[in-house]
């Protein structure tokens, strides 16, 4: 994910304008404050169990069997097995009442762990052909532990529930492997919605550009639509000596990712919304002296408006065919090379009515407006298919300026453990107050 604008900033501009879009913010619900005093110890149990086991996008089976156990403990009759290794379970309350769904995500990423906790990753995988690093560099394992702590609290407080809470422990929120489907459009696809359509869903992420005890969040369009691509460029082999021998895709391919800076800074309209084209990985030659046949390019690009979304799909493709050919080689360009993530979008009225509780959860001084987010979620799925709200929780510690702190997806990446007492307290806040309805007057 890429950072935000600064914390200051966003505050500056935020907060005034949060403040304006609810009422005062209530107490925090006395069964909130009592099943987080409660829960505490074990979601942190949790969280750690989870971290020192990650798994890949798609290969999810230690974390699944590990949740529905809890779940099945816990009384309920969790759905197994959607969209891989998705877990689904139902909480019936004891009395009449809407339907809502709340959202963790449960896979790691292949980065190598450089944090030294005494429950710090050990793990490995393979992740396109290479063995790597597997780490819970994003926080998805704070997210699952939240969840299976509001799970305990409803399952306790049933009896005087009104309504029904689906919970939904997804796979493969970071991208299945390029070969296979998955994460939320799978699980919608696979009928997750089917029998049971909630009028509301929610989701948080911990997010290291805010201090712990702070919560994000924005009205409207969140965080950014996400693409990735992939080019080829097909030169031809020759000793390296004897470069007028053949076809150099190397040269081509930095030519290419040159021109391709010029998408964003020359070709889009960046005063009307932010746009990103970053090139993550190449790869081509396996020798010193030897110029190879291929180059292999793989990238990301982010957008908040569908028009230059494709605008850039459009120039790039171009920019990878024409400088190629200006080189005498030949470009295969997949741009992009499957359905990325929508515009993570929260619901305008739902936000609204929500930050309350937010409010009563962080308290009123410690929820900021957030500016755009460059990283995406593919819980913007779920948004297209019911009114959603997404809300960050910051990790990191006191002390430690967030603007300069390892960020989400680094082998630094650390999370302060408080995020999670903050953020099963305002999940459950969110909850308890949705479902028992907005407050007289």
């Amino acid at each position: 994910m890429k950072r935000p604008l600064t914390l200051a900033l966003s505050c500056a501009l935020g907060c005034t304008a949060l403040a304006a879009l609810s009422p005062a913010a209530a107490a925090e619900r006395p069964e909130v404050t009592a099943a987080a005093a409660k829960l505490k110890a074990d979601v942190v149990r949790w969280r750690r169990d989870f971290h020192q086991h990650p798994e890949l996008s798609n290969r999810e089976q230690r974390t699944a069997a590990k949740v529905a156990e809890h779940l099945r403990a816990l009384g309920l009759k969790p759905r197994i097995g959607i969209a891989r290794h998705g877990v689904v379970a139902i909480v019936e309350g004891g009395k009449p009442g809407p339907k809502i769904a709340l959202r963790a995500d449960m896979d790691a990423l292949p980065v190598t762990e450089q944090v030294d906790l005494p429950f710090a990753s050990k793990a490995t995988a393979s992740f396109r052909g290479e063995t790597v690093g597997v780490m819970h560099a994003c926080g998805h394992d704070a997210h699952t532990g939240i969840l299976l702590g509001v799970a305990d609290a409803l399952v306790a407080m049933k009896q005087d529930l009104p309504g029904q809470v689906m919970l939904v422990f997804q796979p493969a929120e970071e991208g299945p492997p390029a070969d296979e489907a998955g994460g939320a459009p799978l699980m919608l696809e696979e009928g997750l919605f089917k029998d049971f359509k909630p009028e509301a869903m929610f989701g948080l992420h911990v997010f290291s550009t805010l201090q712990a005890g702070q919560i994000g969040v924005r009205q409207g369009p969140l965080m950014a639509a996400s693409d990735r691509f992939s080019i080829k460029i097909k030169g031809r082999q020759t000793h390296g000596s004897r470069p007028w021998g053949g076809i150099d895709p190397i040269v081509a391919a930095a030519d290419v990712i040159g021109s391709a800076q010029t998408i964003v800074s020359r070709r889009s309209d960046i005063a009307k919304l932010p746009a990103v084209v970053s090139f993550g990985a190449i790869k081509g030659g396996i020798r010193y002296n030897i110029i190879p046949d291929e180059v292999e390019m793989i990238g990301t690009i982010r957008t908040f408006d569908e028009g230059m979304r494709q605008a850039i799909f459009k120039d790039l493709r171009n920019v990878a065919e024409h400088v190629s050919a200006a080189h005498g080689a030949r470009a295969e360009s997949k741009v992009p090379d499957q359905d990325g993530n929508p515009v993570t979008y929260n619901d305008p009225a739902l936000t609204a009515r929500m930050l309350p509780s937010l409010k009563a959860a962080a308290g009123a001084d410690k929820v900021v407006e957030m500016s755009l987010v460059m990283g995406a979620e593919d819980f913007s799925y779920y948004a297209k298919q019911v009114p959603a709200m997404f809300f960050f929780v910051g990790s990191t510690e006191a002390g430690v300026d967030p603007a300069t702190a390892p960020s989400n997806h680094s082998p630094q990446f650390k999370l302060d453990e408080s995020s999670l007492d903050l953020g099963l307290r305002a999940m459950l806040q969110v909850t308890l107050d949705y479902l028992h309805g907005p407050p007289a007057g």
